[in-house]
């Protein structure tokens, strides 16, 4: 077998034993309601750090049952952040930015960032007490209850992800 195909099946494998109605790619990073840590391959991008940490970089994101694929191709595509399954300790990028573009008359095209789920950013990961949606099989874990300082950290890098999408220059509007 090529090492393509070794590296398709893996990532088409379903990863998340306990929800076999989703399908790949769904890498099981953890609980509802838990942690997981980032792991970072080279430089620290500017949208993983924070002043909240010893190391100075956000080294926790909440976790999730089932996190999608997100790939870095391309010449202004950079995984900046990694996860890891609890279930097989396959590694998954959860989160791709995109930067640098320029368009034909060379100014800057814009960014984007691409997180492998939604579920980072929803209420019912950051405070159980919420309520999961109906559709929500899996048990929570208590680890943000038990230490929520880890999500105050995270929210380092919402702020810092809304900072950042935003235009590196002013734009002037006729009136």
């Amino acid at each position: 077998m090529s090492a393509v195909c070794a590296l398709v099946r893996t990532r088409t494998a379903c990863d998340d034993q306990d929800t076999p109605s989703i399908s790949w790619p769904n890498y099981h990073s953890g609980a509802n309601g838990d942690y997981q840590p980032v792991l970072v391959d080279g430089p620290v991008h500017e949208l993983l750090r924070t002043d909240r940490t010893a190391s100075g970089w956000i080294e926790w994101f909440p976790a999730h049952p089932h996190e999608g694929l997100v790939s870095a191709r391309g010449p202004f595509a950079t995984a900046i952040a990694q996860g890891r399954s609890t279930t097989t300790g396959r590694h998954f990028n959860l989160a791709v930015v995109l930067d640098g573009e320029l368009s034909p008359d060379g100014r800057p095209i814009g960014r984007a960032v691409a997180e492998s789920t939604f579920h980072h950013f929803a209420d019912y990961n950051w405070d159980l007490d919420r309520g999961a949606p109906s559709f929500v099989t899996e048990m929570p874990g208590d680890q943000i209850k038990a230490d929520p300082s880890r999500l105050d950290v995270f929210k380092d890098y919402v702020c810092n992800l809304a900072a950042w999408l935003q235009p590196a220059t002013n734009l002037s509007v006729a009136v």
